[in-house]
């Protein structure tokens, strides 16, 4: 039996068919996204036929895992009424602020919901459709998230959308903890009830395709790279991918009221608390660009240069961040100097900042009682050289970084062959590939002068 994993991600659709056996990969094909922090579903649809063409209708399952937040709206007759707003749009972040203020403050929200909202939770994106764009609110009969639309979409929207609890769980209206919808808080935000897609279970089918296929329950992003990547319980994970997230699979729900850590649900009836950074890899291709370079050869500079860049320090939040919640935030470069002000220096930096940025993140997951032993490392930018050999200095732990894959879609994969299968436990699938183990000395100098500038900048922006 086939069957086949659907990685719908910021920036393409990757598509994995897969032997539902042993996870063995008999093709993929992959097909590119446009840029922005908007998009319309519409072009999702369209990259996933054609990444799809000559897979979909050969798999006897499928499973979608797509980025999470995004707000898509639907009107009464299933028609989309505006672009998704993505996770990295960062314009509701005033209506965050409203709604934890209005709805009894970070603890209540970290209680309810395992998370306190940034801009990035679908419940921050009502609000601010409710208030900018009050015609489009009135006419939303729904909300789903992208992979339940596009799961709706395989359907021939012909069943009830659907989605799981993983990806619920990055709404800001559904509680990872009760394993239920918080339509209440929909309703808030939007200022009118709301429909929301189904809870399905980890392992449902939830419809079939028109060629008969079985379609999974699906998941967020995240949560597909944990399946994918087979994590037991307490294993970290860092991501560096257009996104930085830094996760581990735990048994019981997290409820940080600083609101670093989001207290996701996982795909598997486990709980995924995670920390999510919108700078990571844009800032190493940025950099490469400014020094007239690519990202090959920000590697090689950065790798020429001493471990602290002689002193200069990156602060990369050049979109604003999330984590910690700075919508508003810039990038700052500290410690110029005549003589350290070399492409070298400043390729070091770059790399330093993003590591250090996620290195905060490890420590935010300690501080809800999961230590990292080991950092297993993942994301397009673990193939860079540079990254590989600073991060076990920056992180303070070894470094596992295993063969590059596609493990969002093979996440999606196995979910498919799991609810295929009708077995209590998705596959066992075994790694994909080898893994490489990265050690190093710790550098604390490099990440006390980044917390140091960190902290220093907190209230600048605009």
């Amino acid at each position: 039996m086939l069957v086949a994993g659907v990685d719908s991600s910021t920036q393409s659709t990757k598509v994995l068919l897969c032997q539902s056996d042993d996870g063995t990969i008999v093709g993929q094909a992959s097909a590119p996204h446009p840029d922005g922090t908007e998009c319309d579903p519409e072009l999702w649809w369209d990259a996933l036929v054609k990444a799809g063409a000559g897979l979909l209708d050969r798999a006897d399952a499928i499973g979608v895992a797509a980025q999470q937040h995004g707000m898509v709206v639907i009107d009464e007759t299933g028609q989309v009424i505006r672009p998704a707003l993505l996770w990295n749009d960062v314009r509701s972040a005033p209506q965050a602020r409203e709604l934890i203020a209005e709805l009894g403050g970070p603890r209540q929200w970290a209680q309810q919901t395992g998370s306190v909202p940034t801009a990035s939770f679908t419940v921050t994106k009502l609000r601010w459709l409710a208030e900018h764009e009050p015609a489009a609110a009135a006419r939303t009969a729904q909300v789903l998230l992208p992979h339940d639309w596009l799961t709706w979409r395989l359907a021939g929207r012909l069943a009830e959308p659907a989605t799981d609890r993983g990806d619920a769980s990055g709404t800001g209206y559904f509680s990872p903890a009760a394993g239920r919808w918080l339509p209440e808080l929909a309703q808030a935000a939007l200022g009118r009830p709301v429909g929301l897609p189904r809870l399905a279970a980890p392992a449902e089918v939830v419809a079939s395709t028109a060629d008969g296929a079985a379609l999974s329950a699906g998941t967020g992003d995240n949560m597909g790279a944990a399946l994918g990547l087979g994590l037991d319980p307490g294993e970290v994970v860092v991501s560096i991918g257009t996104s930085g997230t830094a996760y581990a699979v735990a048994d019981r729900a997290a409820a940080d009221e600083t609101g670093a850590v989001a207290g996701f649900a996982d795909a598997t009836g486990h709980f995924l608390p995670l920390v999510a950074t919108i700078n990571a890899s844009r800032v190493l291709t940025v950099t490469a660009r400014m020094l007239g370079t690519d990202v090959q050869g920000l590697d090689q500079l950065a790798l020429a240069a001493p471990a602290g860049a002689r002193g200069l320090t990156l602060l990369p939040y050049l979109d604003g961040e999330r984590s910690p919640n700075r919508p508003d935030a810039h990038g700052v470069l500290r410690g110029l100097t005549s003589s350290n002000t070399t492409p070298e220096n400043l390729a070091r930096a770059a790399v330093e900042a993003v590591l250090c940025s996620l290195a905060d993140a490890i420590d935010n997951l300690a501080d809800c009682g999961i230590t990292a032993r080991r950092v297993i490392l993942i994301g397009g930018a673990a193939r860079s050289p540079a990254v590989r050999a600073i991060a076990p200095a920056i992180f303070g732990v070894p470094v596992t970084v295993p063969e590059p894959a596609e493990y969002v879609a093979l996440g999606a994969a196995r979910q498919a062959a799991w609810a295929a299968s009708g077995a209590a436990g998705p596959p066992s699938w075994p790694p994909a590939g080898t893994s490489a183990e990265y050690t190093a000395e710790p550098v604390p100098l490099v990440r006390e002068r980044y917390a140091a500038l960190r902290d220093a900048t907190v209230g600048w922006g605009g």
